[in-house]
This record gives C-alpha cells, sequence and structure tokens, in this order.
C-alpha cells in the first residue's frame, strides 16, 4: 500500500470529507458482496465513495494493492476482531463458548454473503492466500476450545476441522439453498445439536 502525507491545501476547505485507506478498503468489501472480486473497480468505487480517482491513488498504487487490502481487512474484522471479542468474555466453559461462537458465525454468515462471494473465487491467489489464513487461524481458535474441554490435541483437532466444516458447509446452503435450512427456534435447536455430537465423549 502506498502512504503518503497529507496533501497541503492551504487552509482551503476542498467540500469532501478526507477518505482514508480503510474508507477505500470498506468501500470494496460492499462491491465485493454485491458482485464478487470482479465488482472492484476503481471508478465506480470513486463515485460510491463521492470523491474522485485521485483520492484512490492517494492510498493506493493500483486495483491490486486495494484488493489486498480489502483482503486484510476482511481478515481482521471476520476473524481477529470476532476472536478478541470472545476472549473478552469471562465465559469459563469451554462447551458454552463453542455454543456462542457457532451461532454468532452462523447468524453473521447469514446475514453477509461477502464470505460465499470470497470462496466462490479462491482460485484467486490473492483470495487464496487470505482464506488459508484465517482458515487456519480459525480451525485453530475452535480446536483450543475443544481441547479446553478435555479432548486430547489429535481429537481436539478434528472435531475443529468438523466444526469449522459444518459451519462453512451451513454458510454456503443458506446461501444457495436458505429455504432447506431450519430458521429462529428450530436453528437454535439444530445448532446446539450439533455441538451436543461435537462435544459428546
Amino acid at each position: 500500500m502506498v502512504q503518503r502525507p497529507e496533501k497541503d491545501t492551504g487552509g482551503k476547505k476542498t467540500g469532501r470529507p478526507r477518505l482514508s485507506a480503510r474508507d477505500w478498503a470498506d468501500a470494496a468489501l460492499a462491491a465485493m458482496r454485491e458482485g464478487g472480486l470482479a465488482a472492484v473497480a476503481v471508478e465506480p468505487l470513486a463515485a460510491r465513495l463521492g470523491t474522485t480517482k485521485g483520492s484512490f491513488y492517494w492510498h493506493f498504487a493500483n486495483r491490486d494493492a486495494l484488493v489486498e487490502a480489502a483482503l486484510e481487512r476482511w481478515a481482521e474484522t471476520e476473524t481477529e476482531a470476532a476472536i478478541a471479542r470472545l476472549e473478552a468474555e469471562t465465559e469459563p466453559d469451554p462447551g458454552l463458548r463453542l455454543r456462542r461462537l457457532l451461532a454468532e458465525a452462523v447468524r453473521s454468515a447469514a446475514e453477509d454473503p461477502l464470505e460465499v462471494a470470497l470462496l466462490a473465487t479462491a482460485d484467486d491467489p490473492r483470495v487464496a492466500t487470505v482464506l488459508d489464513r484465517v482458515t487456519r487461524r480459525r480451525i485453530a481458535y475452535v480446536t483450543r476450545q475443544f481441547a479446553e474441554a478435555g479432548f486430547p490435541e489429535p481429537e481436539a483437532r478434528r472435531r475443529g476441522l468438523l466444526a469449522y466444516s459444518v459451519y462453512l458447509g451451513h454458510t454456503q446452503l443458506g446461501h444457495a439453498v436458505p429455504a432447506a435450512l431450519p430458521e429462529g427456534a428450530e436453528l437454535t435447536g439444530y445448532l446446539d445439536r450439533a455441538l451436543d455430537l461435537l462435544l459428546m465423549r
């Protein structure tokens, strides 16, 4: 990412709010939600943000740099920040933490099509690299919860992978054939039952 010092406007107001690299990354993620990776284009994003291409080139050397920044932003908000929130909670029971984690992850994925859009472009090397890192991080975190629940490391790893597969399959199905999945209280019961089986000894 190209970072330049703030432009000196001589104290004059430009009439537009000064945009940050994060603003551009968030706009790129919004475009991905709507049309996948191909929807990330500088001119439409500038129009969405109410600015010009000059603002883009103030922060980024090219479109690839923006895509990479947007993917890093996604990894930060949807994985690292989510884990930090869970870690800040005081729930001592790893089983309850797992239930909360799965319920929140499923709800978030149902409301946001971005992850499915990224999975659909997993053959892109930029996307593949971030997906690989995020997937490993998520599975490692879930595995740790199973280990803290008393499962030996190899078994905790197997169950962590299975739990993540449940989440990912549910996410894909929820966007492809939503009528196939339960809703409301039925969904809560379905997720609880999935965790019952995963925590069974």
